[in-house]
């Protein structure tokens, strides 16, 4: 699926290159596995390469992906969920884990708006920086552009 170099997208913690495939002997048996750097924090990530798809390793999403998100975060005719701010971070944190940037993109436009009604607790905002954070980087990757450019895109959305 990937091959040494290529950028990928592991869940929660963003984009990733592929460093090398290494094989391993675990319980007896060879197994190989991606060896990936996150690119933020420079943190090493092994995957069993048979066990990719199902920890939710992907590829860096394409142009017209992107124009989906933007419009998931262009929409206004949601409706916020008013329960507690720590059942509310449960499940936004659960739709990050995902690792689809959709269910990203939709977290942080809720926090956007949510934003503008009440202050959000510490971990709210938190998580609204960590969902931009994410968005940001696989977009600017995926349009080849640079991450301030995005960020005032994204910025542009929330405040017309």
């Amino acid at each position: 699926m990937f091959k040494v170099g290529d950028n990928a997208v592991y869940p929660a913690h963003g984009v990733a290159i592929v460093k090398r495939i290494e094989e391993k002997t675990v319980g007896g048996r060879k197994k190989k596995f991606y060896v990936l750097q996150v690119v933020d924090n420079q943190m090493t990530i092994m995957v069993p390469t048979d066990n990719a798809t199902s920890v939710g390793l992907r590829e860096i999403i394409s142009d017209g992906e992107v124009r989906k998100v933007y419009s998931i975060l262009k929409e206004r005719d949601i409706k916020i969920d008013n329960t507690t701010w720590n059942r509310r971070y449960r499940e936004y944190m659960e739709k990050i884990k995902t690792g689809s940037v959709y269910e990203i993109a939709e977290v942080l436009r809720n926090l956007f708006l949510l934003r503008h009604n009440k202050d959000l607790s510490f971990g709210e905002r938190k998580m609204l920086d960590h969902a931009k954070h994410l968005l940001v980087k696989e977009i600017s990757l995926a349009r080849k552009a640079r991450e301030e450019e995005i960020e005032l895109e994204i910025q542009t959305i929330f405040t017309s």
